[in-house]
């Protein structure tokens, strides 16, 4: 069972990261692609946000995971 908490840490360290913990590939890859566009796009403005929205979103799917609020695959 994946938790929250630590895929929330691993996308703030390293956007996707968290996404691949809980098995969405697609997702961390997106953010792994995103996040540095961002940073690099925009001098550093939208970085932060970026990262935020990763760890929220890797925090959130695991949480939907772990109540079985998700779709089969």
């Amino acid at each position: 069972m994946n938790r929250p908490g630590v895929a929330a840490v691993l996308s703030l360290v390293v956007p996707g990261v968290g996404q691949i913990y809980n098995g969405a590939w697609l997702r961390g890859l997106f953010w792994l692609v995103i996040t540095p566009g961002f940073w690099l796009g925009t001098g550093g403005w939208l970085g932060w946000i970026c990262h935020l929205l990763a760890a929220y979103t890797a925090h959130t799917y695991a949480v939907r995971a772990e109540r079985g609020l998700l779709p089969r695959r």
